[in-house]
């Protein structure tokens, strides 16, 4: 018999517009912020919010995970178990947590899920956290597809969640302390002050000038869309779409986009299915590049790639419209297949590489008439990062979600059955006290017209079958009143039947991987501290946050920008012109030091602090 895996199409939600329309656009589970404690500070819920996007989802069996994933001070722990407890109590699903000694807490029953920011990148690191009692766990990043499929082999009944859309931070996740180190904002306490998106120069130990003023950390916007299928294969259990802080369109289009992309691979591959019920019907055609991004890559899933990164601007390109034919004096015509519309923002990069946008305000044909004209010439490549017809339509509702409904109406000693069965096998029935009277005119049709208005529920009728010894007379009244106790009774049991995991966080002892930890461990309070101790970590230093150290690196990344030049020794065996240490040279006239590991294949940036700013 074929063992078919869930697959969760994963969605963010910045709040509960956000969240329900991610639901209402192909989710099978969706993520969103704690009104404290997660790890982007600006993306907090309330409890009231939360609830109501947990009624929600769990009409169409989606799951609501809150992130709870920073780094907790001791005096913050009370408020985090008060706090997890009452988001237990309205039926969130599980909590995406960093800190392990959330772990040490009075916790009820929740599932915990093991937050990317705990840097999930070995076999080993994925195994210890299954055995602790993680019951899922989100992978770093950079991994390649082999690695994925090595930490499956090894932790095969472990659901394993992969990113596979949207922004890309340079550093692993978790393993980035430049923005506490420069602004006092830590990005494990969610207040990361985005350092990776500014510009730079880069100069050598000579003081010779590299590159200037460009966004060398700055990196192009993951999309895994046509990796899907090797994503499962290589074990991903769920699909995670980036984005907490994006607003309701970029939701809305992303997760329709992947919700057609998974659910065609489900059509030919049995041994997969949607983790959630509900057809999706879309009111639009989604198109990645009609949101947000830096510009796609499908980052290192196979293995090191020169097209990773954005160093002209950290800024939004869109969709590629065309190049410019000629410009007149207050127009201009450009070469290209896609239709303008008037209010479109277009946006272009000059010849030193800087990015310029602007609106336009008028379109006749190939002729666009801006609200200013900016310094275009003939064959600039033209790039669309707003477009106003398809915003104008995200605006509107643009999807539905039905639930499949058998309906059987029988007859009864006393009158009348109607029966409800929906796609889960949740089933019901309604018994109407009624006396059979033959009616004048044949009701089949009535019927099925009255039993069949389900438009404003979540079901759909799938079929109807209508048993009866006669052509009995019921009022349209009566079965509208017999479908509406039928759909409360069905939403009813659907709630009741719903699939809730309950499972309390054990109490373990085998070995952490490693017998020590540095600040990369990120420990920040008494009980995490704890938690280490009893896994056998000997020494444990203290979170960068606590105890800064001033010669810690600052940063560790998969993206180096020795070979982005073409200097790699191993890739590309070109010696550099250029004499080592290379620096970075913040605007504000700091200096990073950049060290190359290439037994890990590996980048590190520190601040130089023998340099004056």
């Amino acid at each position: 018999m074929l063992r078919q895996r869930p697959i969760e199409l994963l969605a963010p939600a910045k709040n509960l517009e956000c969240g329900m329309e991610a639901i209402n656009h192909g989710a099978d589970a969706v993520y969103i912020g704690a009104p404290r404690f997660g790890a982007r500070a600006a993306a907090g819920n309330s409890l009231e919010d939360i609830e109501a996007l947990v009624r929600y989802a769990h009409l169409y069996r989606v799951r609501i995970y809150v992130t709870v994933n920073t780094i907790l001070k001791d005096e913050e722990l009370a408020e985090t178990e008060k706090m997890i407890w009452d988001l237990y109590r309205i039926g969130v699903d599980a909590l995406i947590v960093q800190d392990m000694g959330i772990t040490r807490l009075n916790l009820p029953p929740i599932p915990l899920h093991a937050s990317t920011q705990m840097d999930n990148r070995t076999p080993q690191k994925v195994k210890f956290l299954a055995e602790a009692g993680f019951r899922q766990v989100v992978l770093a990043r950079e991994l390649t597809l082999d690695e994925i499929a090595k930490i499956h082999a090894a932790c095969p009944d472990t659901p394993l969640e992969v990113f596979v859309h949207g922004a890309l931070c340079v550093s692993y996740s978790g393993q980035c302390y430049v923005s506490q180190a420069c602004f006092g904002r830590s990005a494990n306490r969610g207040e990361c002050a985005q350092f990776c998106r500014l510009s730079f120069d880069m100069v050598d130990a000579d003081g010779k000038t590299i590159a200037r003023g460009k966004h060398l950390l700055s990196l192009k916007d993951m999309n895994q869309s046509e990796n899907l299928e090797a994503l499962l294969d290589a074990g991903a259990s769920s699909l995670k779409i980036e984005g907490r802080l994006k607003d309701v369109a970029y939701v809305k289009n992303v997760t329709a986009y992947y919700r057609q992309k998974l659910d065609a691979i489900f059509k030919r591959r049995k041994e997969y299915i949607r983790a959630s019920s509900g057809t999706v019907r879309l009111a639009f055609r989604p198109q990645l590049d009609k949101s947000f991004s830096r510009g796609f890559t499908d980052y290192f899933l196979h293995g090191r790639t020169p097209d990773i990164f954005s160093f002209h601007t950290p800024k939004s390109l869109g969709e590629e419209m065309g190049v410019v034919k000629e410009v007149r004096g207050n127009y201009f015509t450009v070469a290209g297949v896609k239709p303008f519309s008037n209010g479109d923002g277009l946006c272009y990069l000059d010849e030193a590489g800087k990015l310029h946008g602007f609106r336009v305000n008028r379109v006749e044909n190939n002729k666009l008439y801006p609200q200013e004209m900016p310094r275009l010439r003939p064959k600039t490549r033209l790039y669309r990062n707003f477009d106003q017809e398809f915003e104008r339509v995200m605006q509107k509702k643009s999807a539905e979600r039905k639930i499949a409904v058998a309906m059987a109406l029988e007859e009864n000693n006393f009158g009348f059955t109607l029966t409800l069965t929906d796609e889960d096998d949740n089933s019901i029935s309604v018994t109407l006290p009624y006396e059979k009277a033959p009616a004048r005119t044949p009701q089949a049709e009535n019927l099925r017209n009255q039993l069949g208005k389900l438009g404003n529920t979540p079901f759909e009728l799938e079929s109807l079958d209508i048993s009866l010894s006669g052509d009995w007379f019921i009022p349209s009244s009566v079965l509208a009143d017999l479908r509406r106790t039928a759909v409360e009774k069905l939403l009813e049991a659907r709630r009741i039947n719903y699939p809730q995991e309950r499972v309390r966080f054990p109490k373990t002892v085998h070995a952490f991987p490693a017998g020590e930890l540095t600040y990369l461990g990120n420990v920040m309070n008494g009980k995490a501290q704890a938690f280490y101790h009893d896994h056998g970590v000997k020494r444990v230093e203290p979170a960068f946050e606590k105890e800064a150290q001033a010669d810690a690196v600052l940063m560790f990344c998969k993206h180096c920008l020795r070979y982005s030049m073409g200097w790699c020794p191993v890739h590309h065996k070109v010696k550099s012109p250029y004499r080592e240490p290379y620096y970075l040279v913040s605007t504000d006239g700091r200096r990073f030091r950049l060290d190359f590991d290439c037994k890990v294949c590996q980048m590190k940036v520190s601040l130089d602090n023998r340099a004056s700013s």
